[in-house]
C-alpha cells in the first residue's frame, strides 16, 4: 500500500494527494496525519486533491473525518484544487464536507490558513 506523504511548511501540514486512494490509504493517512498534527502543533491542514479525478462517499466523508480530526488537535483544514467532476459528485452524493473549508489552489488555501492563524493568536 503506497502512503501519502505529508510536508510540513511553517506552521502548515501540506497532503498532496497524486495515488488513487483506496479505503486503506484513506485510513493510514488519517492515521498519519492525526500522529503529525499532534507531533508537530501545526495550525493547519491543507489537502491537495488537484490530481483526484473521481470520488466515492467514503473518499468524500474522509474529507470531513480529517476536518474533524484536526479539530481535536486545533488545526484547521482547507482543501484545494478540486476538479468540477470531483465538486459535482459530491453534491449528488449529498456529502456537505462539514468543518472542510475550501479554495482554488494551493496560494489561496495557504492564505486562508494564514488568516486564521492570525485569528487564533488574537
Amino acid at each position: 500500500m503506497e502512503r501519502v506523504p505529508i510536508l510540513k511548511i511553517g506552521g502548515v501540514l501540506l497532503v498532496s494527494i497524486q495515488i488513487d486512494l483506496q479505503d486503506q490509504s484513506v485510513l493510514a493517512l488519517q492515521e498519519d496525519l492525526a500522529e503529525k498534527i499532534s507531533a508537530t502543533g501545526a495550525h493547519g491542514v491543507v489537502i491537495d486533491i488537484s490530481a483526484v479525478e473521481i470520488v466515492d462517499s467514503f473518499i468524500g466523508r474522509m474529507f470531513a473525518t480529517i476536518a474533524s480530526i484536526s479539530r481535536l488537535f486545533d488545526a484547521d483544514t482547507v482543501v484545494v484544487g478540486m476538479r468540477p467532476a470531483v465538486a459535482i459528485t459530491l453534491v449528488e452524493l449529498g456529502l456537505t464536507l462539514g468543518g472542510v473549508r475550501t479554495a482554488l489552489d494551493l496560494e489561496r488555501g495557504m492564505k486562508i490558513l494564514g488568516q486564521l492563524g492570525r485569528g487564533r493568536d488574537a
